[in-house]
């Protein structure tokens, strides 16, 4: 038992939930009082079906309600909504019998909204119990979190009398002033940052990643916590006090997520108010992630937020994840008009009708088109899902937002796959949104083997790649070329760019991620005979340059300079473009060595390239 001074010079006991029997030292002091005085206990008193057998006399020296009944007979009824109950009644009439009041953050809000209804004021007594209890409550319970807390969650069974005595209302504007200094101190945001919604809006949304991320923060838990009237309270608090949107905004995202899980649909009203708290400050959350405006839609059923909801996700359809998307159950049977595609089309078509869409060059449409060639891919399409319908869900992006067709290629596979029955127009009517020249090498291939293919569009395939290879040779030998005058003249090319790299000029990086045919159709393709052709002509240049290095290391060991005074350089060059043995002696040693050195090891990593094919070629050969 602990006894709490206050600033009037008072004192009330503080004791744990687990108090001696009340019952039983009421009756104590009951009896005790009545050997003192000589008086009887004349007054019954009926509470929640409990009688106690009370002084008239000390009650109403205490009580303006027993007060006015003095007059009255000899028992008295207590309505059944007294604040508290019986257990509470016991306590305040141990007070009047003279006893220390067993108090605590437990049980004080009951206590003042009873010593209300009894009237218990200093009008009718010095020091009443009102007025000790007022003062428990703002020196000691409200400078406490957690005893704030107990004191507001117990405030939720003794509505209305713990709103008009504003013991709810201080609660709040207690919790929320503790809150802005929370965020606001510097150095606890050095130890622990406050939790934001920034670091979530790349992310799929999921339940228990966000469960842990509330876990960090005691004190965002505690508010996710309460009761929904006290965390609207709560939220409007935080802002007439100065908190920004960044902070209270996922206050709100972390009560709301508390139910949007799959298997609680028992709380849709509160799910409902937290997100009409949130979207009518549309423009100040942005950062809120799409994924959670996902999750919510799937559990709203009021229309107006419905239609907050989706406005809220076209405006931030490009940063969605396809996690989040709504997918058709396989137990709600047809797909073709279910309520997920539905909705998934109405999104997607309100973005593609948007004003940021009007920008055709803009990012979020190329990311926006590579989302739904996604859906559509991953879609379980059935037998009822038509021709016409599929070719209706393709068109919901204009074409233009479609960078890559990679990913409307397996859309278009797996529809076809489901309906192989079709026929070869309606075939062709769905492959015409396919452009081969967006198709990436490893597409290209498992379209030229697929069978469900229109054999034109394997036709296109195939072209496209053959173009990619003349291109790709082409690049390499001017590159080869380039090298080779550049080097072994000793000047540069005109209106040509500075070698900076003697890599091959074939690598990913220099032809591109979608055209680099070289690689590719030197194992898959029939053209390997002309790249051998082209590794024959490089290791006789090889050859060559072997040849040139012995005659310059030679030059190098004499010591003598051929030329003296004007350089002259032969006119005499080999088919490749070098220049003969009989001018090299007219310019330095030293440079000739390092341009010929250089060039030797590309062509060396060239050759070793083609001889690796040509091997591999051999094994698959001998197979």
């Amino acid at each position: 038992m602990e006894t709490c001074s206050l600033k009037d010079g008072s004192s009330v006991t503080s004791s744990p939930i687990s108090s001696p029997n009340i019952s039983t030292l009421l009756k104590i002091k009951v009896l005790s009082w009545s050997k003192e005085t000589g008086l009887p206990a004349s007054v019954h008193v009926r509470v929640c079906n409990k009688s106690f057998n009370l002084h008239k006399n000390l009650l109403c020296a205490k009580s303006g309600y027993f007060k006015e009944r003095e007059n009255q007979l000899s028992e008295i009824g207590i309505p059944s909504d007294f604040p508290g109950g019986a257990e509470t009644f016991e306590k305040i009439m141990l007070f009047i019998y003279g006893c220390p009041t067993l108090i605590h953050p437990f049980n004080i809000a009951g206590l003042r909204c009873a010593a209300q209804f009894l009237e218990m004021t200093e009008r009718h007594s010095t020091g009443n119990l009102c007025e000790r209890f007022d003062l428990y409550l703002n020196q000691v319970v409200l400078q406490n979190w957690d005893d704030t807390l107990v004191v507001l969650k117990q405030c939720q069974d003794l509505l209305p009398w713990s709103e008009d005595l504003l013991i709810v209302s201080r609660c709040i504007e207690s919790l929320a002033f503790t809150a802005c200094m929370l965020i606001l101190d510097p150095e606890r945001g050095k130890e622990k940052p406050v939790v934001m919604l920034e670091g979530l809006v790349n992310q799929p949304w999921e339940y228990t990643t966000v469960e842990k991320i509330i876990n960090q923060d005691t004190w965002i838990k505690d508010l996710t916590d309460l009761p929904f009237e006290f965390f609207r309270q709560v939220i409007g608090s935080l802002r007439r006090q100065g908190m920004k949107e960044r902070y209270v905004s996922p206050l709100i995202v972390f009560y709301a997520n508390n139910f949007v899980i799959p298997e609680d649909q028992t709380n849709t009203n509160t799910l409902q108010g937290a997100l009409d708290q949130l979207l009518t400050r549309d423009k100040a959350n942005r950062s809120v992630p799409v994924g959670f405006y996902f999750a919510c839609l799937v559990h709203t059923l009021k229309h107006e937020t419905v239609m907050s909801l989706q406005d809220q996700i076209v405006s931030l359809l490009h940063t969605a994840h396809t996690e989040n998307f709504l997918y058709p159950k396989a137990e709600n049977g047809y797909i073709s008009f279910s309520q997920e595609l539905l909705t998934m089309e109405t999104l997607f078509s309100a973005y593609a009708s948007s004003e940021e869409s009007n920008l055709t060059s803009s990012p979020n449409n190329k990311r926006v088109g590579k989302l739904w060639d996604i859906y559509l891919s991953r879609l379980r399409y059935d037998q009822e899902i038509k021709t016409t319908r599929f070719i209706e869900l393709i068109e919901i992006v204009p074409m233009s937002f479609r960078e890559s067709h990679d990913k409307l290629y397996l859309a278009v596979n797996a529809f076809l796959q489901v309906h192989k029955a079709i026929s070869q127009e309606e075939k062709g009517s769905i492959c015409s949104y396919l452009n081969c020249q967006k198709l990436s090498q490893e597409t290209s291939l498992d379209l030229v083997q697929n069978e469900q293919m229109p054999l034109r569009l394997v036709v296109q395939a195939l072209f496209v790649q053959q173009l990619n290879t003349h291109q790709a040779f082409k690049d390499c030998s001017d590159s080869f070329r380039f090298t080779n005058s550049a080097d072994f003249s000793g000047g540069v090319v005109p209106n040509s760019r500075p070698l900076t790299s003697l890599q091959s000029p074939c690598t990913d990086d220099e032809i591109g991620l979608t055209t680099k045919p070289l690689c590719f159709l030197m194992q898959k393709d029939s053209t390997l005979d002309e790249y051998e052709s082209t590794s024959f002509r490089i290791h006789s240049l090889e050859e060559q340059i072997v040849s040139l290095k012995k005659n310059l290391q030679s030059h190098n060991s004499l010591k003598k300079p051929t030329c003296l005074g004007k350089i002259s350089m032969s006119k005499n060059k080999n088919p490749f473009g070098q220049v003969t043995t009989a001018c090299i002696g007219s310019v330095s040693f030293t440079s000739q060595r390092k341009y010929v050195n250089r060039l030797l090891r590309v062509l060396r990593r060239v050759n070793l390239f083609g001889s690796r094919k040509s091997k591999r070629k051999a094994d698959e050969s001998e197979r």
